[in-house]
């Protein structure tokens, strides 16, 4: 039996696929080994993973996850994979890979994250061979769920909301600025805090101009520091991966367009065309 999972920084979805070839899926918390440690990690899998899984009959895992860029993170995540699931071979990979994989197969071309953070890359049918680093959600991820709540929260602060707006947040959330920011500055992993305010701006009914501006200026910096600084750019379709690209795709086919891009597949989760690659198209990562 082998495991293929995607991790965000948020949610990590795992799909089982059995030796008759039945798929089972399931999801647990992410796991960015830049915010998690391999005993953290460990400990959130014995506690979340189904207990009906047989983890010592899993042969193979191939995760797929945020902050899997380097050795040093992927080790992080490998060793706790291989805690857990202690007679498989493990292949740690990046999510921007996971990505471009899912949204491109075996062909060359554009792929972006918009998720609770931001990545992107150009692929050549195998690889990621061209990635401008993102910046985290500190310094940069454009155009994120993170992004997204930052400036919402910004604007709180600064008392920059419509009213409508104001009292609603306030109706929601009963966070005061103080309580802000002591969760950004004080808190574990606060990218997780911000992104999820992207909800609130995605569910807003009150002041529409409001959350459409936010999120289309989140799009268009995305574009600006990011998309556009690929060379040839404008020859590649625009395609992406995340709940914020895709819940807010609307707007974002706007912004591409007028980027002079063509849209290309925008989906939510990579899980399933992830699986299909791994199953049809790869050969062995091991």
């Amino acid at each position: 039996m082998i495991i293929i999972a995607d991790g965000g920084s948020t949610k990590t979805n795992w799909c089982l696929v059995t030796e008759e070839g039945k798929k089972v899926y399931f999801n647990t918390e992410g796991y960015n080994p830049y915010f998690s440690s391999t005993a953290y990690i460990v400990q959130s899998l014995m506690e979340n993973l189904p207990t009906d899984l047989e983890k010592s009959e899993i042969t193979e895992v191939n995760y797929y996850g945020a902050g899997c860029s380097t050795d040093d993170m992927r080790n992080i995540v490998a060793e706790a994979m291989k805690a857990v699931f202690t007679k498989a071979r493990v292949y740690i990979g990046h999510d921007l890979l996971a990505a471009a994989r899912a949204l491109l197969g075996n062909n060359e071309g554009f792929a972006a994250i918009l998720g609770t953070g931001t990545n992107t890359c150009i692929y050549n049918g195998k690889e990621v061979v061209n990635n401008i680093d993102s910046g985290a959600y500190i310094l940069g991820d454009e155009g994120s769920g993170c992004y997204i709540g930052k400036k919402l929260l910004v604007d709180y602060l600064r008392g920059y909301m419509p009213e409508p707006v104001r009292a609603l947040f306030w109706d929601t959330f009963k966070l005061t600025p103080d309580d802000v920011n002591e969760q950004v500055y004080t808190q574990p992993r606060a990218n997780r805090f911000c992104a999820s305010f992207s909800k609130f701006v995605y569910d807003n009914n009150v002041h529409l101009e409001y959350s459409r501006n936010l999120v289309r200026t989140s799009f268009e910096d995305f574009f600006r520091n990011l998309v556009t600084h690929y060379p040839d750019y404008q020859k590649y379709t625009f395609n992406c991966i995340g709940s914020v690209g895709y819940n807010f795709r609307n707007v974002l086919e706007e912004v591409v367009a007028e980027n002079g891009m063509v849209v290309g597949n925008i989906i939510r989760s990579p899980i399933d065309n992830l699986v299909k690659y791994h199953l049809d198209l790869a050969t062995s990562q091991l």
